[in-house]
């Protein structure tokens, strides 16, 4: 917390700006999505799949790391409950199997996940069983699991055990940034991006800290295309140890149709379509004996100033070629002066193909696409790409995350499911629309800002009713 502390500060100086003006703080964390890469700061679970006696083949966690579960220290019970897609009653709850089972966990545990089979679109008997757990432990933090994730089953159960894991970990992010802000008399709202670009006010963040696990890849493809002043784009978010790149669509990240990973943890939530490589600013060079290069993956990352050629070091990096190249001046060019040329351009060439390699699997049609480029080691991208109709590198490029994550929109989404032996597919898109939008405005946005961002709608296969899924996205500006 002291970089967010320290950051404040500084810009407070820079902008000498009265606190009493700012209305609204918007924070991008990394801590969730650390905790769990690390495996560290995580509380102990105990979770409850609503599912016996149809689910029993295959245990809760069952394809989650075994250094991760034990870190969890969970509790699993798979207990009588579940519904069918269309809501018919799978099996009913049995409130007295439920009451044993809290009693045998009773003051061992941190926190309650509750999973239901197809509870996103008929979520009673969590509803229920979380009463139940409050009647029996008290006030205990408690995940529901249509809160959390999508239909299908093991992924939502996986997110739900994850986000009631970190409960008292966001606990303590809020209450210790609370904190910062009081001591600087800074009285304002406080919202918390999330991993679709949009921003939650800190009730929920408290509640639901897996939905910002990768909200700082989401910030930094916002900022982007903020700074870029193009809304449909490729982004290049070039880092210490990596690129991250991704499209934008309308001024948000393209959505992933994919199964998202966590820590080795597979998850259903919605998450950026994002591509990662070992690529970036620090990245270590290698000559090969045969007179080739090797770029990463390994990298020196934060410790640039301390080990790189540059800065006074003895390991070769990324950022010694380019400014050899004359592509940025930092550190002292006279230490890499005795670089050869066919060398930094060796290095360059096969950077570029790296790159461009990446960035083909990430496009989505053979158009021409501009691409933007971001991030503090942005400054090696000199040439053009095959499919990039131009490349931009905006002012502020450098700090394109924090532009992104204070220029986020509330959201709210939806997820229905509807009959269309019933409905019309036109009005179900309408209802669930608009339940989105009311999900974005009691997330703290002005309602008449709130407008529908993205939606999508599948027939459910082999359904006898003519089921549809539809999904929808709402955001709006927050209040200040």
């Amino acid at each position: 917390m002291s970089g967010i502390d320290r950051s404040i500060s500084e810009v407070l100086v820079d902008s000498n700006i009265n606190v009493c003006s700012i209305k609204s703080v918007m924070i991008g964390t990394t801590h969730y999505s650390n905790a769990i890469v690390e495996r560290k700061d995580l509380n102990s679970v105990a979770h409850f799949r609503l599912g016996a006696p149809n689910t029993l083949s295959i245990p809760p966690l069952s394809d989650v790391p075994g250094d991760l579960k034990s870190k969890i220290s969970i509790y699993k019970f798979i207990v009588d409950g579940g519904v069918e897609y269309n809501g018919d009653i799978l099996s009913s709850i049995d409130q007295c199997e439920i009451r044993e089972c809290l009693q045998k966990i009773k003051g061992k545990v941190d926190a309650v996940s509750i999973c239901g089979v197809f509870s996103p679109f008929f979520n009673m008997q969590e509803i229920r069983v979380k009463e139940i757990v409050i009647e029996e432990l008290g006030n205990i933090p408690v995940t529901l699991s249509h809160n959390i994730g999508n239909i299908g089953l093991l992924e939502r159960e996986n997110s739900t055990i994850l986000n009631a894991s970190l409960l008292l970990l966001s606990n303590k992010v809020v209450a210790v940034i609370h904190e910062i802000l009081s001591k600087k008399n800074i009285n304002a709202w406080l919202y918390f991006s999330q991993n679709d670009g949009t921003l939650m006010p800190e009730k929920y963040a408290r509640e639901y800290p897996i939905l910002m696990v990768s909200s700082g890849q989401t910030n930094s493809m916002r900022g982007a295309s903020h700074l870029g002043k193009i809304k449909n784009a490729m982004i290049v978010d070039v880092g210490g140890t990596t690129t991250d790149i991704g499209l934008v669509s309308n001024g948000f990240p393209h959505k992933s149709s994919f199964v998202s990973t966590i820590g080795g943890v597979r998850t259903n939530f919605h998450m950026p379509d994002i591509e990662s490589i070992a690529l970036g600013g620090g990245s270590i060079v290698n000559i090969l004996p045969n007179g080739k290069v090797k770029i990463g993956p390994a990298s020196v990352g934060y410790n640039l100033a301390k080990y790189s050629l540059v800065f006074g070091g003895d390991v070769l990096t990324i950022t010694d070629i380019a400014v050899a190249k004359g592509l940025i001046a930092i550190g002292n060019v006279k230490l890499v002066k005795h670089l050869p040329i066919d060398l930094v351009n060796q290095v360059i060439d096969l950077y570029i193909d790296m790159l461009g390699k990446a960035i083909h699997r990430m496009k989505i049609n053979n158009n021409d696409i501009p691409l933007i480029v971001v991030g503090g080691g942005g400054f090696i991208i000199n040439k053009k790409f095959k499919g990039i109709s131009s490349i931009l590198r905006p002012e502020k490029y450098d700090v394109a995350n924090a532009i992104g994550v204070a220029m986020g929109m509330v959201g709210g989404q939806a997820e229905k499911l509807f009959s269309l032996k019933q409905i019309s597919l036109d009005c179900a898109i309408e209802k669930t629309k608009k339940h989105a939008i009311q999900n974005a405005i009691n997330a703290g946005a002005l309602p008449d800002s709130v407008i529908v961002i993205d939606f999508e709608y599948e027939h459910i296969p082999y359904s006898t009713e003519s089921e549809v899924r539809i999904f929808s996205k709402a955001a709006g500006v927050p209040y200040n």
